[in-house]
């Protein structure tokens, strides 16, 4: 493999699977704060502006009139499953280690 395709393999190993990581901390965070903190709170409306995208498409695969807290905990259980399965691809690829 060419320098330049092994190098992009090593980037999408690192980029692909942080993404899914931290979809999956920020729907954490989101479920915690959400439980402690004032419905009014700021830090609220910023994890509601974070997640949303992350929770749009999950919503569409679910009943309508599902609780949000329900959307939340499937979107969350769906990114950390992506990233565990594209760690274990980019391993299974040995990719990792390499470099």
């Amino acid at each position: 493999m060419d320098e330049l395709g092994l190098r992009l393999i090593l980037l999408a190993n690192i980029v692909i699977p942080l993404l899914f990581f931290m979809a999956a901390v920020y729907l954490a965070l989101h479920m915690v704060f959400s439980r402690f903190v004032s419905p009014g709170n700021p830090v609220l409306w910023f994890f509601s502006v974070v997640t949303g995208p992350l929770t749009r498409p999950i919503r569409r695969f679910l009943a309508p009139g599902t609780p949000e807290t329900r959307v939340r905990l499937v979107a969350l259980t769906v990114y950390a499953a992506l990233w565990l399965v594209s760690r274990a691809l980019f391993v299974s690829m040995g990719v990792v280690g390499r470099g």
